[in-house]
């Protein structure tokens, strides 16, 4: 398989193991280009990508703006909060206007699920999910998977564990998703108040004890608590959140074995993990932010190989 079967990356859930893999296989020569000297390849020049964030982002807005440089693409970025959305405008008018000035992709985070399915049903570009609502954030699910190979060289028949939030977290349904197709086993871990109600349903395992969860899995990916999303209490307190799901050294040192910590950012250190941990030599927290760029690159390189008026120039 040398292209992807898919038009646009709208979630993990409409991409096949195999589009997975051949991102997987091209983000391992992207990784090899950001780590030269020059780090900059013609890939994509002449290819003009419009980054529309309709909510606020940091790491992943930078990530993405960065890959599309790295690969010499024109770009161009908008923020909603200086736009004519606070207008009135429509998110159609808005990306058709962007489109007009022949914008050739189009990278968008959103807060309503499902925008991106949306709006590839109504405008002649591709388009990159950076974010959904609580819905799927594929870009890293990609680079948390890829992240698990790189660092114990499969992912298949590998245990992983997703502690935190589940219920608001578009990264937990991504992991899910890029996981189970590559053959890991999933669990998720956290108060009963913040699992979707039919999180089983998806062929994961709920555990509700930290510690025994600990103990069966060779990563634990820890998400922060997404106050933000939340319009009533759904634990006690933090003090109570931290005490039962907080991973910490003394916690980590009762575990029998090694293994890898992950977080998809950003850290509420002394919440969800502390410093001490996010810091260690079990933490390939950092190694994440690095293959974020590599695996954004290799999306936007094979997706760029599909417009039918473009044809990428060799890595």
């Amino acid at each position: 398989m040398n292209e992807l079967s898919v038009n646009h990356l709208l979630g993990i859930k409409h991409i096949s193991a195999a589009d997975i893999q051949l991102i997987f296989e091209t983000a391992d020569h992207f990784k090899e280009v950001i780590n030269r000297p020059i780090k900059k390849v013609p890939s994509l020049r002449d290819v003009t990508i419009a980054n529309l964030f309709f909510e606020n982002s940091t790491r992943t807005r930078l990530s993405f703006e960065l890959a599309e440089k790295r690969l010499s693409a024109d770009v161009v970025n908008f923020s909603a909060s200086s736009s004519s959305v606070n207008k009135g405008e429509t998110l159609i008018d808005t990306v058709n206007n962007i489109l007009a000035m022949k914008v050739d992709m189009v990278v968008m985070r959103h807060p309503n699920p499902g925008a991106g399915v949306f709006l590839s049903k109504y405008v002649d570009a591709s388009i990159v999910n950076a974010g959904d609502g609580t819905h799927e954030h594929p870009t890293q699910a990609l680079l948390d998977t890829y992240s698990v190979r790189e660092k114990l060289g499969k992912v298949k028949g590998k245990k992983v564990v997703i502690v935190g939030d589940i219920l608001h977290s578009r990264v937990a349904l991504s992991n899910i998703f890029c996981l189970k197709k590559l053959g890991a086993e999933v669990k998720v871990c956290g108060p009963n108040t913040l699992m979707p109600q039919h999180i089983r349903s998806l062929g994961v395992e709920v555990e509700h004890s930290l510690d025994n969860a600990l103990e069966w899995c060779d990563v634990a990916n820890m998400l922060r608590v997404q106050n933000e999303r939340m319009s009533t209490r759904y634990f006690p307190s933090t003090r109570e959140y931290v005490a039962q799901y907080g991973l910490d050294k003394q916690r980590l040192d009762q575990i029998k074995k090694e293994i890898v910590i992950m977080h998809p950012g950003p850290i509420n250190r002394g919440v969800e993990i502390s410093s001490d941990i996010a810091d260690s030599h079990h933490a390939i927290i950092l190694n994440q932010v690095e293959n974020g760029v590599a695996i954004r690159m290799a999306v936007l390189y094979l997706l760029a190989s599909k417009l039918k008026h473009y044809s990428t120039t060799t890595i």
